[in-house]
């Protein structure tokens, strides 16, 4: 994606226009779609008979179709797998103390999403998905840059992108430290019954293997049975839509965090089970079923992946079939959610390796097509996406449609239909956990410092849940610098531009729990001159905090645009700031944008 990285905050960063410079001569990419644009990008995967990609295609080789009617091609380029592994571009440098959620990523070509799915696969299966793809990282074609990702109740960055097997392969072997990432029993959340042949199974019966009599007046064997197989046949309905819901957040969430990267993104996605089809079939009458009481969170959800280029690569990690009727809707999910995706299903295998192998080499070499739709109606209507090409016998993958959502309105999450399971989706809660992927739907800025050399006396409770205290603490300034071309800010009809923020810091401690928090908003109107001086310079804001002075911390910050719904975050261990100096002057007052007049 082309942008002027941030020039915002002060003006010791006012030398990022060189990023920028080097970014303006990205030869054949073509940029994510920004705020208020209408723009499609659509990736798409060109093979032979022999299932070899097809090179040398051109534009005049390619046409695309939109609910029938042809559409006028604006680019069209074609990436190769080398791509990826080519140099970065030079990256910001930021005095200490200062932090962004930018991510300095390949300017052209594909990245790599490996998706470990502890929350829908087997406990018996998960270690042998490890074994099978450290297998696979000694022999791992070099430069490719991978990131890790795990998939428990939530979703947890393991690794970010890195070319280094070593890095990536210590991640699995545990050698470096990763957020606790157990689940519930297997049984439990993959949602299988050893019991399932024998309701009576666990019930207590005498010799004779009848179900003992219980005090009281107890009702029949029979009906005890029947009811039995209801409590199971509901638990397991409610695991069911638990694990499609958590599922769902964690797709969101994901797609948040590479939405600010360029190129396209091959998720492969190992699991034992896949609960939902992350992109709907537009020709049923609710495309949305799997999870009604989730609709809008799914809608969305849609519109990210599809905005961020993501095409899914499911592997079904539990290996053969033992029979051919095993898991069919599952397997069906699969082979629709790779296909209106771009992507590839794998089921059925003897190992992983190869399965892995054939979904990076097929998702690196593609061709990328643009085009504004001649239908400028923002309905929400799904429109239908066909790609044709000139040349005869050839196989082509690519995502097959969108709904033509306004780009800038609002999103609106309804309450669940059920006072039970996961609370409503939350974008900047989801944004603002420990050890969760930094999303990049806004870019900033965070300058770190305390904000003087003594710490604060008194001790405070760790948390809720026990009356253990550390202390003293000590006072932070985070002074955040917010990339403006990333917000909405509509204009009034007074012809006013009026930007809505809502920024969180909270401080977490080595195992995740929360020992403090600031919150604001940042609410502002611009003129037109003063929104222009935005647009150049950025947003300004200000909160403090206290941190504990003992043991290990860390900062997360949170930043959500309230007109759109999208989110930034980053996150910051305090190891790396305690030591800067305090500032010599106080700056603004907490909370108070530096823009503001």
């Amino acid at each position: 994606m082309k942008r002027a990285f941030l020039s915002t905050f002060v003006a010791a960063l006012l030398c990022t226009p060189a990023l920028a410079a080097q970014q303006a001569t990205t030869p054949q990419t073509a940029p994510n779609p920004h705020p208020g644009t209408n723009l499609v990008v659509v990736n798409v995967v060109v093979t032979d008979a022999r299932h070899n990609p097809v090179h040398n295609l051109t534009k005049a080789d390619s046409g695309v179709l939109e609910n029938g009617q042809p559409q006028a091609i604006e680019s069209f380029a074609e990436h190769h797998v080398w791509e990826a592994a080519a140099p970065l571009p030079q990256p910001p440098r930021f005095p200490p103390g200062t932090f962004t959620n930018y991510t300095n990523a390949p300017l052209s070509g594909a990245l790599d999403i490996l998706l470990l799915d502890t929350l829908n696969t087997p406990m018996s299966a998960q270690a042998d998905v490890r074994r099978q793809i450290l297998d696979y990282l000694k022999q791992v074609h070099p430069g490719t840059r991978m990131a890790i990702f795990g998939l428990t109740s939530r979703l947890i960055l393991l690794q970010g992108f890195d070319s280094d097997p070593e890095l990536l392969s210590d991640v699995l072997n545990g050698k470096k430290g990763q957020p606790n990432t157990s689940v519930p029993k297997t049984d439990q959340v993959n949602g299988s019954n050893p019991g399932e042949d024998n309701p009576t199974k666990d019930m207590p019966q005498d010799v004779d293997g009848d179900i003992v009599d219980a005090l009281g007046n107890a009702p029949s064997a029979t009906l005890m049975a029947a009811n039995f197989k209801q409590f199971q046949t509901e638990m397991q309905s409610f695991l069911l839509q638990t694990r499609a819901r958590y599922t769902l957040d964690a797709l969101n969430q994901l797609a948040r965090s590479l939405s600010g990267l360029p190129g396209r993104k091959n998720l492969i996605w190992f699991s034992g089970s896949f609960p939902i089809n992350i992109l709907p079939d537009g020709n049923l009458q609710n495309p949305f079923g799997a999870v009604a009481s989730a609709e809008d969170e799914f809608r969305e959800t849609v519109d990210l992946l599809s905005q961020s280029q993501v095409a899914v690569y499911p592997i079904d990690v539990r290996g053969p079939a033992v029979s051919p009727m095993r898991d069919s809707n599952e397997h069906s999910t699969m082979l629709s959610m790779a296909e209106a995706t771009g992507g590839q299903a794998f089921t059925n295998l003897n190992g992983l390796k190869d399965a892995v192998e054939k979904a990076i080499d097929a998702g690196s070499n593609y061709y990328t097509l643009t085009y504004s739709p001649a239908s400028q109606k923002w309905n929400g209507e799904y429109r239908k996406i066909q790609i044709e090409m000139a040349r005869p016998n050839l196989t082509l993958a690519y995502r097959r449609g969108y709904f033509a959502d306004d780009p800038i309105a609002p999103v609106e999450h309804g309450e669940p239909a059920a006072a039970y399971g996961p609370p409503p989706y939350n974008a900047i809660d989801a944004a603002a956990m420990r050890g969760g992927p930094d999303p990049t739907q806004v870019i900033f800025t965070a300058s770190i410092a305390p904000t003087s050399a003594e710490p604060e006396p008194g001790l405070a409770p760790r948390n809720k849940a026990n009356e253990k205290t550390r202390g003293p603490f000590r006072r932070y300034a985070v002074q955040i610098g917010i990339e403006a071309q990333d917000l909405a800010c509509p204009a009034t009809p007074e012809g006013m531009h009026k930007c809505a923020l809502q920024v969180k810091t909270i401080v977490y401690d080595e195992q995740g729990t929360s020992m403090n928090s600031a919150e604001g908003e940042l609410q502002t109107n611009f003129t037109a001159d003063e929104y222009g001086n935005v647009l150049r310079s950025g947003l300004h804001f200000r909160q403090d905090i206290s941190v504990p002075v003992s043991g290990e911390s860390f900062l997360r910050i949170a930043i959500r645009d309230q007109t759109t719904d999208k989110v930034g975050a980053l996150e910051v261990s305090v190891a790396d700031i305690k030591n800067l100096p305090a500032p010599t002057t106080q700056a603004q007052g907490k909370n108070q944008p530096d823009n503001q007049n």
